[in-house]
């Protein structure tokens, strides 16, 4: 059984849920892409508005047109892992050769 998720878009505590979005794409927290959003708004409201209204089309149309690809965290353990096993033995083999 699959836990029903609300998209970003309609969820009640996100507007457009652009910053999630990003967030989720590039593996960061998107609290700092909203701080990111403060100073600008005051300084030119309409421009910031603007922007954040362009990333929300331009976030809208990669999940309508790639999918939404949210990746679980025991994925990353395994990918991590791997990368991990795969560095030592780089190591490993460097030393040899250096041997």
């Amino acid at each position: 059984m699959t836990a029903k998720t609300t998209p970003l878009p309609l969820r009640n505590d996100t507007i457009l849920g652009v910053c999630e979005a990003i967030g989720q794409d590039f593996g960061f927290n998107p609290l700092w892409l909203r701080l990111a959003f403060i100073a600008p708004l005051f300084i030119a409201p309409m421009a910031t508005v603007a922007a954040y209204l362009g990333l929300g089309a331009i976030v809208a149309a990669s999940r309508y047109f790639l999918g939404d690809k949210k990746v679980d965290a025991s994925t990353m353990t395994v990918v991590a892992t791997a990368r991990d096993v795969s560095d030592e033995r780089r190591d490993q083999d460097e030393i040899a050769l250096a041997a």
